[in-house]
């Protein structure tokens, strides 16, 4: 759509892996030749791994046009496979023919010996590439290292060559990997490109697809780009091509920071919860909320509880501070509330419960040594405590 408008022969930033398109920065031209070189020792296994998009299939591809014509290759693509598959498809790859055998380990191991036997003679190396190794199960990785052991006198006549993310360098340092580990010979981890990089891998790109050396981005826009892609060249593909649809959409002659931030909305915007369920953060705080009231609750009653015991108890003692608790007090029909020898009122005050708390300790004795049966026999004979 926006090809023509900006003098392209085609689009230049697909995700397909083109090796045309392969920007040889210093780290793909050290990946390559590190293929180059375990394909040509006399090792096992080549270990290439990389993070997700940084361009390990384009290497691999650019690594397969320059592949010495005496080179024949199995690629397998699918490493969910089992071994008896993983074996089939070897020798389907190879173009090995089959015999009458019933399908079994032993005669897809045969005939591969035989051929790698006969390709050997013939002055032919024989590699096998297999892509998002760390999918691999552990028994298919053992059968791989046991075909390393096809071999003369002199020479490995099996090449293995491992690509994969990060997660495969882990799988392989696991314990029982470490025999297959110790016969890799040749490794390299593809990073992420740096930021200068990021500038030239776009210019490179605009440049293969008929642009020429015209500059369809802005400084700003670019430098946005490699902060936002993180050096990986996936995203950047998938950054440029929506924002030079974005400029193309806008009549603009260049891609400027704006168009780049409106691209990076609609690329790389993170899905919402779906309509309808709760998102994440809402089920969590409601079953946060509902822990919080399974045990506050049981608090609540136990506190409550312990509130109206202490009540009783405060009661109780009220009840020992009337005076005169037959004569004279409002009990006995003096509505007054007074004491009939006194006046004074026999109504507790704040002063007084702050002497009751204070007058007690915690075994319920006097403060002056005495115990609480004395105020009883003196409440018996109708004297005051006070």
């Amino acid at each position: 759509m926006y090809t023509s408008y900006f003098g392209l022969k085609e689009k230049p930033f697909t995700i397909a892996p083109d090796p045309r398109y392969l920007f040889m920065s210093e780290l793909h031209r050290e990946a390559l030749a590190h293929l180059l070189y375990g394909l040509q020792s006399d090792g096992c296994f080549i270990l290439f791994t990389g993070e997700i998009g940084t361009g390990k299939t384009t290497v691999c591809r650019c690594f397969l046009g320059q592949l010495p014509p005496e080179t024949d290759i199995a690629i397998i693509l699918n490493p969910k496979v089992s071994v008896l598959d993983l074996l089939r498809t070897i020798c389907e790859e190879l173009a090995i023919p089959e015999n009458d055998e019933p399908p079994s380990n032993k005669k897809y191991i045969d005939l591969l010996n035989a051929y790698l036997l006969d390709a050997h003679a013939r002055g032919r190396t024989t590699a096998i590439i297999i892509d998002e190794a760390q999918n691999l199960d552990k028994d298919v990785l053992e059968q791989l290292r046991l075909l390393t052991n096809l071999e003369t006198n002199t020479h490995k006549l099996l090449k293995i060559i491992l690509l994969g993310q990060p997660e495969l360098r882990n799988v392989l340092a696991a314990p029982e990997m470490l025999q297959l580990n110790q016969r890799i010979t040749s490794r390299y981890h593809l990073a992420p490109l740096s930021p200068d990089d990021v500038r030239r891998y776009i210019r490179h790109r605009v440049m293969v697809a008929g642009g020429g050396t015209q500059r369809l981005f802005t400084g700003e826009a670019i430098r946005h780009i490699a902060r936002l892609s993180h050096g990986i060249p996936r995203i950047i593909n998938l950054l440029c091509d929506r924002a030079l649809l974005g400029a193309y959409v806008e009549g603009a002659g260049v891609v400027s920071l704006n168009i780049v931030k409106k691209a990076a909305g609609e690329v790389l915007q993170a899905p919402g919860p779906r309509k309808g369920r709760p998102g994440r953060s809402r089920v969590i705080l409601q079953v946060a909320v509902l822990a919080i009231l399974g045990i506050s609750l049981p608090l609540l009653y136990y506190y409550r509880a312990t509130v109206n015991e202490a009540a009783a108890r405060v009661i109780m003692r009220l009840d020992s501070f009337w005076v005169g608790s037959s004569v004279g007090s409002p009990r006995s029909g003096d509505m007054t509330g007074r004491d009939a020898n006194n006046g004074s009122s026999p109504l507790i005050t704040i002063g007084k419960l702050k002497k009751i708390a204070g007058s007690r300790d915690d075994a319920g004795n006097l403060a002056d040594g005495t115990d609480g049966g004395e105020e009883a026999q003196m409440r018996q004979a109708g004297e005051s405590p006070e």
